[in-house]
């Protein structure tokens, strides 16, 4: 019996059962992908405008690419209402986060592992004001809100505009000052479906490989030994190093953390 008859018989052995799994099996790894989470995490928020958000007073718009001076923004979620611009961003993370509104990194830990991540306030940030130099709209006008979705808990203060699960739509709610009028509201939402890029697959390829630029960019620059936070290019301007490049923290002088040009030695 060759190679192709004995796969061919340990294939029809199996049992009929078996092949109800094999659909799960391939699902699964996908299941897994911070792609298919941030999908899942972007449905969830979805439903609970659906389902608590008044259709005539907030109006949803989801998945929104708009073109930036350096390539694309691509905004998760944007909620017009008279009461404001909302723009909100999602995160799908577990275990304990650890943050506030002006730490650069924000810190997740699952038992014993914690890593950084970046601040999603400072994430939504560039959104924020794309949407606003598009719209020509104020500070007060377009309102930044971050969700986080999925088995997580805050163990520190956060900011009103930073939510779990359910808890952006009260926020949402809570603002009942009007910011905008009628009118107003019906010309954002005009100007944002005539200044989307279209949801086609050529523009959502440029908007991957955008963000991969950006990544890789920041990738290439090392961490600070200290706070972990970014860091920037700097040339020696005295002594025995003088002329050399060395890479210092962006949060200089609160933190002196540094790589290369012999420490400055």
């Amino acid at each position: 019996m060759d190679f192709g008859q004995l796969f061919n018989t340990l294939l029809n052995s199996l049992p009929n059962q078996v092949w109800y799994f094999v659909p799960l099996f391939i699902l699964l790894p996908i299941l897994r992908t911070p792609w298919f989470k941030g999908k899942a995490g972007e449905a969830m928020v979805n439903l609970a405008a659906k389902l608590f958000l008044d259709k005539t007073r907030y109006h949803l718009i989801k998945n929104v690419t708009l073109p930036t001076e350096d390539g694309t923004t691509q905004i998760d979620h944007i909620i017009v209402s008279r009461y404001g611009v909302f723009v909100v961003e999602t995160k799908n993370m577990k275990g304990w986060i650890f943050g506030n509104a002006k730490q650069r990194y924000w810190t997740q830990k699952i038992f014993k592992h914690s890593q950084k991540f970046q601040n999603p306030l400072h994430q939504n940030y560039k959104h924020v004001k794309t949407l606003q130099s598009l719209l020509g709209l104020s500070d007060e006008q377009v309102v930044s809100v971050v969700v986080f979705v999925g088995d997580s808990t805050f163990k520190t203060p956060m900011p009103e505009n930073v939510t779990h699960g359910g808890g952006y739509v009260r926020f949402v709610k809570a603002q009942t000052d009007p910011r905008l009028s009628d009118a107003e509201v019906q010309k954002v939402i005009e100007t944002i479906e005539s200044g989307r890029l279209a949801a086609t697959f050529k523009n959502h390829q440029k908007h991957v490989a955008h963000v991969k630029e950006i990544v890789d960019k920041k990738e290439s620059v090392p961490r600070c030994p200290k706070c972990q936070g970014e860091m920037v290019k700097r040339t020696v301007k005295r002594g025995e190093n003088i002329g050399k490049e060395f890479f210092g923290c962006k949060a200089f002088p609160k933190c002196r953390g540094m790589v290369g040009a012999s420490l400055l030695r």
